[in-house]
């Protein structure tokens, strides 16, 4: 599983030296803060792999990692069997258009973006289980209750 790290001014995802290995990919992947768009959580991030590796490793339903090219663009991609997963859309990045992870981390990450953080790089867990509680006041919670059919 990668291992994110957050700051004031980029997202790094930091790769193991095997995840390095089937990715064909040397180095940590640095992504500005601005270029995140959106982030969405999933279960199967197999229903959201296009194209084919270039390079990469493809190991149908086991793992899926590296570039991958799908209609002129290029995603960074490293999904592991059937886990929960992160789909980061970006918008300006130079190298990718996509990044789709298998982490258990990904409510963290939605989590931690919404926070101001530190300048130094942090773990997204690190973030949102050191960041203060929000209070509510105000006395009653909003009650929502479900539409009639």
């Amino acid at each position: 599983m990668v291992t994110l790290l957050l700051d004031q001014t980029q997202l790094e995802v930091v790769l193991s030296p095997l995840e390095r290995a089937v990715s064909f990919h040397r180095d940590n992947l640095r992504i500005p803060r601005d270029a995140i768009t959106k982030v969405q959580l999933t279960d199967d991030a197999w229903t959201w792999l296009r194209g084919v590796p270039n390079p990469g490793t493809h190991i149908p339903g086991v793992v899926a990692a590296g570039s991958w090219k799908a209609a002129g663009s290029m995603e960074f991609v490293l999904i592991r069997r059937r886990r929960p997963s992160v789909i980061i859309d970006l918008d300006g990045d130079e190298g990718y258009r996509r990044l789709i992870l298998t982490t258990r981390h990904g409510l963290a990450l939605t989590q931690a973006l919404r926070l101001d953080v530190s300048v130094e790089p942090a773990d997204v867990e690190e973030i949102v289980a050191t960041a203060p509680t929000p209070v509510i006041t105000g006395g009653k919670r909003p009650v929502i209750r479900p539409r009639p059919a």
